[in-house]
């Protein structure tokens, strides 16, 4: 409000106070000329702090992994042949190559991690569109996995845990573990052929790691990939074919997810390396990709289902995506936005298609290429550790074979 022209302001003596304090009472707030009205309370205040800053619970759509700048720009992993060892047959023991960064991009280039990876996306293309109850080939491979897999099954029952007051890691799982140690390598006796029998020296390991670590009494991604390599590993040797895939998702993982579920709960495994609320899963990472599989183009169920309960009650056992979000909100108390931003995040991509893809980009970036998770991973003769990645291809000391895995001339794997 302008001053009267028959008034005037008073000009700024040098005692006043400083120009940013508030003009006196009776004086406007803009411009200093008198008012009409009372002065608000705040304007008669001589200091006024800014109001805080509005720091949200979480900022909507920013819950990607820290190195998400790594997951975008990566290429979508495609599928691939998975290459069948010819005899001479020459098994090994496998150990652990990765202790460092530098190893893990060895691991990337190589042979190994293309056949691996796009062994995976295979099997989530195997499932694409199908339900889990859907009709698929069950041939005697697959049901003989299945049957191993009921076998540590019932022996939870046989197994009960021990009365404990820590939150997580009960001792009987140990037990447990030790029994699978004892009995495990004749179960996968049974399953393979005559020809194979000596591989036990080197799959027999990722079998057992597949389940958990029995000092640690806990399970993770590293786990879960174990278990893919051991698969993987049947596949290389032709044990499993092509035509079992879809049973392999169906029937094989499907048994081994309710497996792992029924021994976190019961002898309730710590996480291995969780993120915490910043982590898709505290313990899985495949059924999230298998399952967005299954829903890729269906009519009805989009990614911001998951937010409804009666989809979640009444197609959980049909879709694995749903199965996962279900089990998570049972275990997880609170909002779902808050225990789980990642996944409530995912809600939000338009299809499932997108889903599928960031996914199993994700995968390949914040498991296979991690050093804490890949630093237990093991090498032998059917997954190849490559010392010098393509340098003897480049400079003509060897030609490679991929659909050995092998390099004629000279070796660059042990």
């Amino acid at each position: 409000m302008e001053p009267p022209k028959d008034q005037h302001t008073p000009e700024k003596s040098s005692t006043d106070p400083p120009s940013s304090a508030y003009p006196p009472s009776g004086c406007c707030t803009n411009c200093g000329g008198p008012t009409i009205s009372e002065p608000s309370p705040l304007a008669s205040l001589p200091e006024m702090s800014p109001p805080p800053n509005y720091r949200p619970i979480r900022a909507p759509a920013i819950n990607l992994p820290h190195n998400s700048q790594a997951i975008i720009l990566s290429p979508v992993p495609h599928a691939e042949q998975v290459p069948v060892v010819s005899p001479p047959y020459q098994f090994e023991c496998p150990v652990k190559r990765i202790h460092s960064p530098d190893d893990i991009r060895r691991f990337q280039e190589s042979p190994s991690f293309k056949n691996f990876l796009g062994f995976v996306v295979s099997l989530s293309e195997s499932i694409r569109g199908h339900k889990i109850s859907d009709p698929c080939l069950v041939s005697p491979t697959v049901a003989a996995v299945v049957s191993i897999l009921e076998t540590l099954l019932q022996w939870i029952d046989e197994i009960p845990p021990v009365q404990m007051s820590s939150r997580y890691g009960n001792i009987s799982f140990r037990s447990w573990h030790e029994r699978l140690a004892q009995r495990g390598e004749s179960l996968i006796l049974e399953l393979l052929p005559d020809e194979f029998k000596g591989s036990t020296i080197e799959i027999v390991p990722y079998f057992f790691d597949s389940f958990g670590n029995s000092s640690r009494i806990d399970y993770g991604t590293g786990h879960e990939t174990n278990f893919a390599a051991w698969l993987y590993c049947l596949a290389r040797m032709g044990v499993i074919k092509e035509e079992d895939y879809h049973g392999v998702v169906a029937r094989v993982f499907v048994k081994y997810l309710e497996l792992m579920r029924k021994l976190q709960m019961v002898y309730c495994l710590e996480p291995a390396g969780s993120h915490g609320v910043w982590g898709l899963d505290d313990y899985h990472f495949l059924p999230f990709i298998f399952g967005s599989s299954q829903l890729v183009d269906h009519k009805y169920m989009k990614p911001k289902s998951i937010h409804n309960d009666d989809i979640l009650d009444n197609f959980s056992a049909e879709y694995m995506y749903l199965s996962c979000i279900a089990f998570v909100k049972k275990v997880k108390k609170g909002l779902f936005a808050e225990h789980s931003p990642l996944l409530d995040d995912i809600s939000g991509v338009p299809n499932w298609k997108k889903v599928n893809s960031g996914l199993l980009k994700m995968y390949k970036v914040e498991v296979l290429e991690k050093v804490p998770i890949m630093q237990h991973f093991l090498f032998g003769c059917l997954i190849k550790w490559y010392h010098s990645s393509f340098l003897f291809e480049i400079f003509g000391f060897g030609i490679l074979n991929e659909s050995m895995g092998l390099v004629v001339g000279e070796s660059v794997a042990s």
